[in-house]
């Protein structure tokens, strides 16, 4: 399905963009590639592939969870400031 000029100055009427007349062969090529693409990937054969609700479905691969890092709080917490049981302090700014 290719689009003509009047299609696109219609879908830019009914989407409020206001095109100008050297802005329409641009659009109209672009829509059409975008159609074109469209149609190609319709072409494809996907008989016995099942449809998927959101593509995070398929299994993630896990891996263990363990500790990788060395804890640095101290020497981290050594230069500020105010801490206290292991937390940062800092002054209120919002009453």
């Amino acid at each position: 399905m290719a689009l003509d000029r009047s299609d696109v100055e219609k879908i830019a009427h009914l989407a409020r963009l206001g095109l100008n007349d050297a802005d329409i062969p641009r659009t109209t090529e672009a829509l059409n590639s975008i159609l074109g693409l469209v149609d190609q990937m319709q072409a494809v054969d996907t008989t016995g592939i099942e449809p998927l609700a959101h593509p995070l479905e398929a299994s993630q691969r896990l891996r263990e969870d363990v500790v990788s890092e060395a804890n640095h709080r101290e020497s981290y917490q050594a230069i500020a400031p105010a801490v206290e049981d292991g937390l940062y302090l800092v002054p209120k700014v919002i009453d």
